[in-house]
């Protein structure tokens, strides 16, 4: 299990330094608000005036808000609101990704829903590894998200992550709602040959009460995932997602971009040609050119995806 959280460390700088690179601004990053409430970490980048196009954004296992709130600044520099979320990892909050409340992040979509103009208004979710994970996972469980975007994302719920002990397996629920743990898929025993491979052997044997009721999504879903992850199968776990959906003639529309020679860091915008941090975006899996490319497909098309989830049906009030 060392070796396991070592690289899930390697992750969050992956994930860190994807959603932070710099793309063209289209409107200027409002500053956010940061004061939320109490047992609240977030950071609100309100919508431009006249709109009420709103994005809850999760990162994932770097826990804060160091994933979720520099991908938060480049939606609303797209004239987008947008809320990054802390669950875990930052103060008043759990301090491992141990049975988190999945309350904690029904609040974030509750606080949206009390700001001007945004009473009645369905709001979409963005989530990133593990937030991707949660991000299928709310949704199928709130109705009032409208449009799921899940990068790298999970079809089940997984054990916790515990990086303050990392020789200590974990053996509880990534999540709980009303202070019970969800059924999840436990980490396989036997011999460490790496973290995919653990999850790998690890799925084979998921039960079916961890699997996500995605079909229960009330809106659009786009699916990004790296064929080359070395972190986890998002690609085969991505597909399971899609099948289970054509399985039970979910309504939405539904995409899965799955990317060759790109890895966990395949979803966001994309760096600069010229900048130093290109080669690590291939730390866990692809080349720093496989995961720039696939970047660079990705992220106009998940902008696109969320101008069109606000402008259909599902985001069109509930």
């Amino acid at each position: 299990m060392l070796r396991h959280k070592l690289a899930l460390g390697l992750l969050a700088g992956a994930v860190a330094l994807g959603a932070a690179a710099p793309v063209v601004a289209q409107h200027a990053s409002p500053e956010p608000v940061t004061t939320l409430g109490a047992g609240m970490v977030g950071a609100y980048f309100p919508p431009p005036a006249g709109s009420r196009q709103v994005v809850l954004v999760l990162g994932g296992s770097e826990g804060g808000l160091q994933g979720s709130q520099p991908l938060a600044r480049r939606l609303a520099e797209h004239g987008l609101g947008a809320l990054a979320l802390a669950y875990f990892g930052a103060p008043g909050l759990p301090q491992a990704l141990e049975d988190v409340p999945l309350e904690s992040l029904e609040a974030g979509v509750d606080w949206v829903r009390k700001q001007p103009g945004m009473a009645s208004r369905p709001i979409a979710v963005l989530g990133v590894s593990k937030g991707g994970e949660a991000a299928l996972l709310l949704a199928s469980r709130d109705p009032r998200l409208c449009a799921v975007v899940a990068g790298v994302p999970s079809s089940v719920v997984w054990a916790g992550i515990d990086m303050a002990h990392p020789a200590t397996p974990v053996t509880v629920s990534s999540w709980s709602v009303a202070g019970k743990s969800l059924a999840f898929v436990p980490y396989a025993a036997g011999p460490f040959r790496g973290v995919r491979d653990l999850y790998e052997r690890s799925l084979v044997k998921a039960i079916p009460d961890a699997t996500i009721p995605v079909e229960k999504i009330r809106g659009p879903v786009l699916l990004i995932s790296g064929k080359s992850d070395q972190l986890w199968p998002s690609t085969p776990m991505s597909e399971q997602v899609m099948a289970r959906l054509d399985a039970r003639h979910f309504p939405y529309p539904h995409t899965h971009l799955a990317y060759d020679d790109a890895g966990h860091a395949v979803f966001g915008p994309p760096l600069p040609a010229d900048s130093p941090n290109l080669p690590r975006l291939a730390s866990l899996g692809g080349t720093p050119q496989g995961n720039q490319a696939a970047r660079m497909d990705n992220w106009p098309k998940t902008l696109a995806f969320l101008g069109q989830a606000f402008a259909g049906r599902s985001c069109a009030g509930r």
